[in-house]
């Protein structure tokens, strides 16, 4: 998962620490500078303007340490990252962050992040290069996708009962399979649900999620093909409500955020169930495509979170990486496979921690 990601930003670590090695070698002069510094600083008569202390101003362009201060750095076990030094590293990043289907903005905001932890960072020499650049990179990727994490399982549990949740987005990124999986999921934590199938105009909808309900032994409503979709998530509800079911699971139509009617039963559903949440689902593989439908089903109809599917098949991670920043609205489970239980918590420090990791 994220292979292709995890790549890029290796990369990246690389090309920092070459661009670092560079720039220390085109500087031979660092080491005598260092004893210059070092006798200036144990010597209390050192006059102010000497060259030792006027070494240590910035250069004469006035960007970054002079070599003074940088060999002063050195002598005490300390080093200094520059902007030179990392500002083709951050477009080469950027640039392969795009191509790896992050949104524009967020590649933008996820370089300057790094540029900001980095930029004149003083670090002791026992830490590696690479170590600073990793947490640097670490960091950054955290703020862009933990946007509006929440405990998905505590606010479960704490909210009145039954808790109602409605599933949208485009057909055939896998809603039905993922209610299924959620289902199974919420058994797993002690939690029951029923689910409605509000997916009224697509032929053979109440065979599918028949057969997910009868496999995970789930009760279903259901109407006839063609029946109001808002009276059968209403439905559901009563259902859950006289039976002490804990989670409604709603399906949807798929839809595009332009499908007028379509857009009017989600509307209507609303305004008929008032749903506790609403979840998008699309494919982590649609990379691109499916930040750029996730913010436009959020401008049409608000959502509260994302679930993405195939994400075992996303060697890139656009998605993951884009659409929370982009729509405000956190990811909240991704789909690993084809069984029930191949389903799991976005959880943003395990991502950040395989994107990082060293195999």
């Amino acid at each position: 998962m994220f292979d292709g990601l995890k790549e890029k930003l290796g990369k990246f670590k690389s090309d920092v620490e070459a661009e670092a090695d560079a720039e220390d070698a085109a500087e031979p002069e660092a080491a005598d500078d260092a004893g210059a510094a070092a006798d200036a600083e144990s010597d209390p008569d050192a006059e102010p303007g000497s060259d030792a202390e006027s070494e240590s101003e910035p250069d004469a362009d006035g960007e970054g340490p002079g070599l003074a201060k940088k060999a002063a750095l050195a002598a005490t076990g300390r080093t200094v990252i520059t902007e030179e030094e990392l500002e083709a590293p951050l477009e080469s990043l950027e640039l392969e962050l795009l191509q790896g289907d992050v949104e524009m903005g967020v590649a933008r905001e996820i370089t300057d992040r790094i540029r900001e932890q980095l930029v004149g960072d003083t670090r002791k020499q026992v830490e590696s290069g690479e170590q600073v650049i990793e947490r640097a990179i670490g960091d950054a990727l955290r703020d862009v996708i933990s946007v509006g994490q929440f405990d998905f399982e505590e606010r479960l549990r704490s909210a009145e009962k039954p808790v109602v949740i409605v599933f949208t987005g485009v057909n055939g990124v896998g809603k039905t399979t993922s209610i299924a999986k959620l289902s199974r999921w919420l058994e797993s934590r002690g939690l029951s649900s029923v689910m409605a199938n509000g997916d009224t105009y697509r032929a053979g909808a109440n065979e599918q999620i028949e057969e997910h309900a009868e496999a995970l032994d789930t009760r279903i409503i259901t109407h006839e093909q063609g029946g109001d979709p808002a009276a059968v998530i209403y439905d559901a509800v009563e259902y859950a409500d006289a039976n002490g079911v804990d989670v409604v699971l709603g399906d949807t139509a798929g839809r595009l955020h332009t499908s007028n009617d379509l857009m009017a039963q989600l509307e209507k559903i609303d305004r008929v169930v008032d749903p506790d949440m609403t979840l998008f689902v699309d494919e982590a593989v649609a990379g691109q495509d499916a930040t750029n439908r996730a913010e436009e089903f959020d401008d049409a109809a608000e959502i509260d979170g994302t679930v993405l599917t195939k994400a075992d098949a996303d060697s890139q991670g656009g998605a993951a990486i884009s659409i929370a920043h982009v729509t405000g609205k956190p990811i909240l489970f991704l789909g690993t496979g084809q069984s029930y239980e191949d389903i799991e918590r976005f959880d943003p420090d395990e991502i950040v921690d395989r994107l990082l990791r060293e195999e």
